[in-house]
Formats: C-alpha cells, structure tokens, sequence
C-alpha cells in the first residue's frame, strides 16, 4: 500500500478495519470480530488519564568489581553491598538498585549498550587486580618499580649525545 499523507493512512486503514479486519469471522474464537467486542465493550474499563509508569523488576548478580548487567551496560552498587543478587526495577528512565528493599542505587537509563555508569562515592576500596572499570577520585594503581621514566627536556639527551662523542664513544 502507499498512502499522500497521515490522513489517507487513516482513511485506508479505517476502510481496512470496516471492510476487512472486523466482519470476517475470527479463526480462533469462530466469531465476527465486531459482534464479539460489542459484546465485551461494556466490561472495558478506560484507560488511566496519566502516563503509565511500567517497571519491570529483575534479580542480578553483583559482579566482583561492584557492577551490575542491566540491558547491556553495567551499573555500579556501593563498596558496602553485602548481597550477591540484589533487587533491579527498570522504568523507562530510571535503574533502581534494592539490597533486601532498600535502595542502593539509582541511575538513569544509558542509552546502547556497552557503556558503564559508576556513581561518585560508590568505590571506596581499590580496584581488584582484574577490574576494568575506571574509578572517580580514587587514587591510580601503583606503578611497579623500575618502570618509571620521568619525562625530560630533549636537550638532556643531546648533551649526553654530545659527551660520549667527544669521549670516542660509539653506539
């Protein structure tokens, strides 16, 4: 089908509905469409006049470096969390985290997936040896020794250079 605009769309899909979609008898219930809503209109009630806030509650695992999977990202609970499995409630914006009813965490929505949301003064610990997620105000990982090159002015190097060349030095 094509349709010029939103008013022929509606106009074809009413005459769809009139002509096609309601008077034919219904393969499972083997009864006219029309008649049998008829018959069950009067027992519909109206929808809520305002928006409808569905929250779908989920149970899962904190992993060992404080996050929790919810639809492909990952959201942090605090250091303090004593559950393995918490409580998750997802609505259309919001991540509610709940440890025995409590909330522990609340994060927006991130958008794909992939991504990782790490609310400040949810990591107070270190970061476990295996830990990929980035902590905020926490001091970096020390650096093995030996393996520190402190950064220096070029000249340095070419003052070296310059020295052992004088001295018969070759690379």
């Amino acid at each position: 089908r094509t349709f010029r605009n939103l008013d022929d769309l509606n106009a074809q899909f009413r005459q769809w509905l009139d002509q096609v979609a309601n008077v034919r008898r219904h393969a499972t219930t083997s009864r006219v469409v029309i008649e049998h809503f008829a018959e069950e209109k009067p027992n519909l009630r109206p929808l809520p006049a305002g928006p409808c806030n569905a929250v779908l509650a989920l149970e899962r695992r904190v992993t060992r470096d404080g996050m929790v999977s919810v639809g492909g990202n990952l959201y942090s609970v605090p250091d303090c969390t004593r559950r393995r499995v918490v409580e998750v409630q997802v609505t259309a914006t919001q991540v509610q985290i709940l440890e025995d009813g409590t909330l522990i965490a609340n994060h927006p929505v991130l958008e794909g997936r992939g991504q990782r949301r790490l609310l400040e003064g949810h990591r107070t610990l270190p970061p476990p040896a295996n830990s990929t997620v980035t902590r905020e105000g926490a001091a970096p990982p020390p650096k093995p020794p030996g393996r520190t090159v402190t950064p220096r002015d070029l000249t340095i190097y070419d003052a070296i250079g310059r020295r052992l060349a004088d001295q018969g030095v070759r690379p």
